[in-house]
């Protein structure tokens, strides 16, 4: 059986491609979804993806990773700095993670430069935009070896 990735998105990426297209671009999360998909198939990994604006739904996602998918990719979006219950649920589940924001979250309003997820994740990739989640897979999927 191949490996297995999936990508967690959270808060108001399904608005990509028109929300503050000067921060976030104009690449829509479908655009991403065909970018990630068509990379992990270069690597021979499986790519699925969950959005949610919910909480408690990305929670479930992570927590469903464990003992289905080899490695977590999660833009937890505004949850990011807010959010312990996402923090534990990685911690809890023990799936490796890499954390992914489209923006440089450092070069934008200081509430934003502390995130819950970074102690957990395996490593951080921002401000490259769509780009960040093919170089999140192959960070991760160097892990695997």
């Amino acid at each position: 059986m191949g490996k297995s990735v999936i990508i967690i998105n959270g808060p108001n990426l399904n608005l990509l491609g028109t929300r503050e297209p000067e921060i976030y671009g104009r690449t829509t999360l479908a655009d991403i979804e065909a970018l990630a998909r068509d990379h992990g198939r270069r690597l021979g990994v499986d790519v699925s993806f969950v959005q949610s604006n919910l909480e408690g739904e990305l929670v479930d996602a992570i927590q469903k990773a464990r003992g289905v998918h080899d490695g977590i990719i999660l833009n937890a979006a505004a949850y990011t700095h807010t959010s312990v219950a996402l923090m534990d649920a990685l911690k809890a589940t023990g799936v490796p993670a890499v954390e992914v924001h489209l923006s440089n979250i450092f070069s934008r309003e200081p509430f934003r430069h502390h995130s819950y997820i970074s102690p957990v994740a395996i490593g951080v990739i921002c401000g490259f935009g769509a780009k960040g989640y093919v170089l999140a897979l192959d960070a991760l999927v160097a892990t695997f070896d």
